[in-house]
């Protein structure tokens, strides 16, 4: 299998010498093309720095991160700017839809900034409205659209450029149960038919539950890891709850 992100003895510190705080501590861990892996935690455990460093909003303190086999702890200017533009898809709580673009403009926009040209940006549109259930709201506002096909509008950006990785942060974090059902399913979609490879952060063991793997991570190390395999999601859902059980005094802030 290809391996798609590397993580290799990250470390992140906060702070000065008077009051340093190591957000991540030496962590490690593989995800290779086509894989749905979650990352679950308790608040400070250091999933979110976790998530900024790989996204590069953040810089890690020492040890390198791969993505595609590109060591993007290196990278500067342009070469930065193209892995962001081209390499990286992003699903975010909030949505992050520019409001005074139609959806279907705020999904053209990534292919836009490539200069790709209009009619392929319609064809590869119109396919992933198709696949993701939202060619009925193409030409709406995001003020005229559900929480839930915001979500997709945003999922369908993020995939369109068809990126080597995608980063979804807490993606179901503003949707009511029926929503976040029906994006997770999406999600799971895009991971087996279109071999996406997913990178998820979430507090919810639902939610994780739908992944192929969870991580667990507590103090910026890895806690526990686990893989669905054969298992139902049912099966696997009750598998994260006793290792979030195991977190002991974590357990009310990991669900």
């Amino acid at each position: 299998m290809e391996n798609i992100l590397k993580i290799e003895r990250i470390e992140k510190y906060y702070g000065n010498r008077s009051s340093l705080t190591k957000a991540l501590d030496g962590l490690s861990f593989d995800v290779e093309k086509g894989e749905f892996v979650a990352i679950m935690g308790a608040s400070g455990s250091g999933k979110t720095t976790l998530l900024n460093c790989i996204s590069t909003i953040d810089k890690v303190t020492s040890g390198h991160i791969y993505v595609g086999g590109d060591d993007i702890t290196k990278l500067k200017g342009n070469h930065l700017n193209r892995f962001r533009r081209e390499e990286l898809g992003f699903i975010f709580q909030d949505f992050n839809l520019l409001d005074t673009l139609t959806a279907y403009e705020n999904i053209a926009l990534a292919l836009s900034i490539q200069n790709e040209k209009a009619k392929i940006i319609d064809e590869k549109i119109k396919k992933v409205a198709r696949e993701l259930d939202i060619k009925e709201i193409l030409h709406k506002y995001p003020y005229q659209m559900s929480g839930g096909q915001k979500q997709r509008v945003a999922s369908a950006r993020a995939i369109i450029t068809n990126p080597k990785l995608i980063l979804a942060d807490e993606p179901t974090g503003a949707l009511d149960s029926k929503s976040s059902k029906m994006l997770l399913e999406k999600m799971n979609y895009l991971n087996d038919a279109l071999e996406a490879t997913i990178l998820m952060v979430t507090h919810d063991a639902f939610t994780a539950s739908y992944a192929n793997r969870v991580i667990f991570i507590k103090d910026g190390k890895i806690f526990n890891e686990i893989y669905k395999g054969e298992n139902s999601r049912k099966a696997f859902f009750d598998q994260i709850i006793d290792v979030v059980t195991m977190l002991g005094g974590d357990l009310n802030d990991a669900l």
